[in-house]
């Protein structure tokens, strides 16, 4: 029985560009890797491609019709996929972002086309990897938590490296200690913001800031 090969670890502290040139490669190829984030680690890969989707679900052992949330580098990224429904919502996105806060939106008519989706879910993170890869990328990077099916997320390098070794193709790590809590989740499909889940960031806040504008 032939095993697979070890997967790729890379410290982010080290060199963080050699780092993001990696997971750049890895993007444009197909792969998927986890990496950490301004809230968990996460599984990230291209989200128009859909072998890399279908990766993560297996690895995930989830349904591979389940959504995604993508990272974005700015605002302006992820105007370029939505369709706004209040004019004042953009003073709002500028109000949160970055911060590990997600935002589902209706998408725009060429990417519902494009992923026969209606609406999806986007974040500016506030942490150097993610933004630096996302900002080369100049596209949208998958990002969803680091474990299986009906499992609790793992934010270890250590853990993450023996659940998952040779089952992806990089795990890029840092030494700093984790955070273990997820990112907030907004729904702004319609006027007002609905709360999906409460995490970091908690939504009296966020409705705080939306009555202020």
């Amino acid at each position: 029985m032939m095993t697979k090969p070890d997967t790729l670890k890379i410290n982010v502290d080290e060199s963080l560009t050699a780092a993001v040139q990696v997971a750049a490669k890895l993007y444009f190829n197909g792969g998927v890797f986890a990496y950490p984030t301004d809230t968990i680690y996460g599984f990230g890969a291209n989200p128009f491609n859909d072998d890399a989707l279908e990766k993560i679900s297996i690895v995930k052992r989830r349904k591979i019709d389940k959504k995604y949330i993508l990272l974005a580098s700015d605002m302006e990224m992820v105007l370029k996929h939505v369709s706004l429904v209040e004019e004042s919502h953009a003073d709002l996105l500028l109000a949160l972002w970055p911060n590990p806060i997600s935002v589902v939106f209706n998408l725009n008519q060429y990417y519902r086309e494009l992923t026969g989706e209606d609406t999806m879910g986007f974040r500016v993170p506030n942490h150097a990897f993610c933004r630096k890869l996302v900002t080369e990328l100049n596209m949208p990077l998958v990002s969803t938590s680091v474990n299986r099916s009906d499992k609790q997320p793992l934010n270890d390098y250590s853990l993450i490296s023996q659940e998952f070794n040779g089952e992806i193709d990089a795990i890029f790590y840092t030494s700093r200690p984790p955070l273990n809590v997820a990112s907030t989740i907004i729904d702004l499909t319609s006027n007002e913001p609905v709360l999906i889940r409460e995490g970091m960031i908690t939504f009296p806040e966020i409705v705080k800031k939306f009555k202020y504008l």
